[in-house]
């Protein structure tokens, strides 16, 4: 069983692009413990290092940061105009709260046109993020006393148990942090090779902070640590689904910006077999991970692959997650890391 308690402060925690502070200093609190040593580098990104017994590095990055907002205007009456931070879908954001984080905690609503004032052309038309504003049911006067241009907004959802699945905003990609978290606290004492558990800033605007700490830690060995898609929902085609929830952590084969490398791939496999670990496997045709980062950013390159949760309703507020699915990923990654150096890594 997974501690749900404490993935559901993680996933609840505030961290737009930029704005990891909150996220992490609660996974801070959580690794002090599980770690060697911690430090933070200039990005924000929040490296842990697990000390091993021989000179090599594991580099396993877990994105820290949400999709969120920054707010560009505060017009005449108070109501907020804002630019994305991440990509959004933009037809999920009708009549969704939010928070917006200025100098204190505000919460708004997304809003737009009303239907019944559409015309026949607008109501066919492809709604944009641009038609949408946040509504804090404050005047101009007392929205200035807390809101900055510049100030993040972050999706407003709790964390709720159905059936056997986790459903909140942000599982992408506070489920990963979580099971980064649970790895650590998890693995023996004696493991082969140094691991550096990171968190990563800044992911969802283009895997900025992965790229910077893998430039700094060199590892010879990489994980990304993501969400990925699972659209095993009606009307999708088998060949659409990527991944399906319940049938078991995702081994990836490739995205947009990695093709992971083939040696890791065999390894993940035979590694969940013997351990009778379900998996499946996982090709996603556009969006990329921080595996991208911690694979091509040290001066070597890094044996790099990556562990994919299936995740269905991706990128909206009700983003779902498998318990199974998140205690395997659990449970990969630990064998992984304990037994790397028991792998012939020869091409």
């Amino acid at each position: 069983m997974i501690n749900v308690p404490l993935l559901t402060k993680i996933c609840e925690a505030p961290g737009a692009p930029g704005f990891e502070h909150k996220i992490r200093k609660i996974v801070m609190h959580e690794m002090e413990p599980l770690a060697d040593k911690i430090t933070i580098d200039n990005m924000g990104n929040l490296i842990c290092l697990k000390k091993g017994k021989k000179d090599k590095k594991i580099m396993i990055a877990a994105h820290m940061d949400e999709i969120g907002f920054i707010i560009t205007h505060i017009d005449d009456n108070g109501f907020l105009r804002f630019h994305t931070l991440g990509g959004f879908d933009p037809k999920t954001l009708t009549a969704q709260r939010v928070i917006v984080h200025g100098k204190k905690d505000l919460i708004g609503v997304m809003g737009s046109k009303p239907i019944h004032l559409m015309s026949p052309e607008e109501r066919g038309k492809n709604v944009k993020t641009t038609d949408y504003f946040i509504d804090l049911g404050l005047s101009k006067k007392e929205v200035s006393q807390y809101v900055n241009v510049g100030d993040p907004v972050t999706r407003e959802r709790t964390l709720i148990e159905m059936g056997n699945c986790v459903n909140c905003k942000s599982i992408d990609n506070r489920v990963s942090v979580f099971i980064l978290i649970e790895t650590f606290r998890r693995l023996n004492k004696n493991l082969p090779f140094d691991v550096y558990g990171v968190f990563t800033v800044q992911e969802e605007v283009g895997i900025r902070g992965a790229s910077v700490a893998a430039h700094y830690i060199e590892p010879d060995f990489g994980f990304g640590l993501d969400t990925t898609i699972a659209f095993d929902v009606p009307e999708a085609e088998p060949h659409e689904m990527v991944t399906r929830l319940g049938e078991g952590t995702a081994i990836k084969i490739m995205d947009s910006s990695t093709i992971c490398d083939p040696r890791m791939v065999r390894f993940m496999k035979a590694t969940a077999g013997k351990h009778k670990i379900k998996w499946q496997t996982e090709i996603l045709p556009a969006g990329g991970t921080d595996t991208a980062g911690l694979q091509r950013m040290g001066k070597k390159g890094a044996i790099a692959g990556c562990i994919s949760i299936p995740t269905r309703h991706i990128h909206q507020v009700i983003e779902m997650a498998h318990k199974d699915d998140i205690d395997g990923s659990i449970n990969l990654l630990k064998k992984c890391i304990e037994e790397i150096d028991s792998f012939d890594w020869s091409f």
